[in-house]
């Protein structure tokens, strides 16, 4: 996914001195695009990336200049020309790219675990931050689902600028910069989401590289199993959370919403009966049943397959063995994912 909840962690665990990089603006075409963050910390070590390592060497040179002067601000760098073999060009990736730099003093690094703390609580958050002639940040503010509202705003917050704030929310998730005439004043915008959640029904060894592959790349997984000898911290160290118990008790106690992908590969016929009867029907974002889909037409006593019932899992790319399987699955997760965020974006 964004990287930015590996980002924050970092950012919780560590005292002062790291540096906040953001791609705010892209002309053209990029390795990322608007909203991809990386972590400089300050013992050297980095989090994340904005590309392909265009760029992280010359920003790392850059990162000492912004501490030292305690303040924002945005590096551009052209990657459009191809012959051109000065630093920051000869890439040929057709893109101009702006990256806003951000010291991390105490007050943002306050407001960046307050927004880990709402992502973790399974809220979206806004970002609008007000960027000067200079192309640096002057004030920023973050307001959640629930409509908490917290940053660093000279003035005072008006109810002209809250509204604004969460009209943006409910409406936009493109990122990048705007000029709001509310404001009069160039913003930069970024709408973070918490982890997708992944939960996978059933502990047998092809559910181990699955796990670990989705952790791997972003999600949240919980695994689940009746079978406590396969459902453990051992087995799957990168789950978020690994509950033992049987379908139904787990089902009663686990609330689900339209954000959640559920894997049902218990390999226990009666068991993915009893899971697919209860899932059936329920507004997931992704309900994925391994085996063939004869098999699952057994599991719906002889019913069609609905069509919010993906059965084979997984995308067809002839995948064999648990790995392989692993990555048609997290493949096919990570595209519904990527679906359903360009179904939200609304343009204005």
């Amino acid at each position: 996914m964004d990287g930015i909840h590996e980002i924050l962690e970092a950012i919780y665990s560590s005292s002062q001195g790291d540096v906040l990089a953001t791609i705010i603006r892209v002309e053209g075409s990029a390795y990322r695009k608007e909203g991809t963050s990386m972590l400089f910390r300050n013992d050297g070590s980095q989090v994340g990336l904005l590309s392909a390592g265009c760029l992280e060497v010359d920003l790392a040179c850059r990162i000492e200049e912004t501490k030292n002067q305690r303040t924002t601000q945005t590096v551009v760098y052209d990657m459009r020309e191809e012959e051109d073999l000065s630093w920051g060009q000869g890439a040929g990736c057709n893109g101009v790219i702006s990256v806003l730099l951000e010291p991390i003093d105490a007050c943002l690094r306050d407001h960046l675990c307050k927004l880990k703390f709402h992502l973790e609580e399974g809220k979206r958050v806004t970002m609008l931050k007000k960027i000067t002639e200079n192309y640096n940040v002057s004030d920023y503010l973050f307001v959640t689902d629930d409509g908490n509202l917290f940053g660093k705003w000279h003035g005072g917050i008006s109810v002209q600028v809250k509204n604004l704030l969460t009209e943006i929310h409910q409406t936009t998730r493109k990122s990048g910069l705007r000029f709001l005439t509310e404001l009069s004043s160039q913003v930069y915008l970024h709408t973070f989401e918490p982890k997708p959640r992944l939960i996978v029904f059933g502990a047998g060894a092809d559910a181990i590289p699955l796990v670990r592959l989705a952790a791997q790349v972003g999600f949240s997984v919980i695994v689940s199993d009746w079978r406590s000898a396969l459902c453990n911290e051992r087995c799957f160290p990168d789950a978020h959370k690994r509950i033992v118990g049987h379908p139904s008790d787990v089902l009663s106690a686990l609330p689900l919403s339209n954000l959640d992908s559920v894997i049902i590969l218990t390999h226990h016929f009666q068991k993915d009966k009893e899971l697919l009867h209860q899932l059936n029907g329920k507004n997931l974002l992704y309900l994925g049943v391994l085996g063939s889909s004869s098999r699952t037409r057994r599991l719906l006593e002889g019913k069609a397959i609905p069509s919010d019932v993906n059965s084979p899992v997984g995308l067809a790319i002839g995948a064999e063995g648990p790995e392989e399987i692993a990555v048609s699955i997290v493949a096919e997760l990570i595209q519904r994912q990527r679906t359903k965020r360009s179904a939200k974006v609304v343009c204005h």
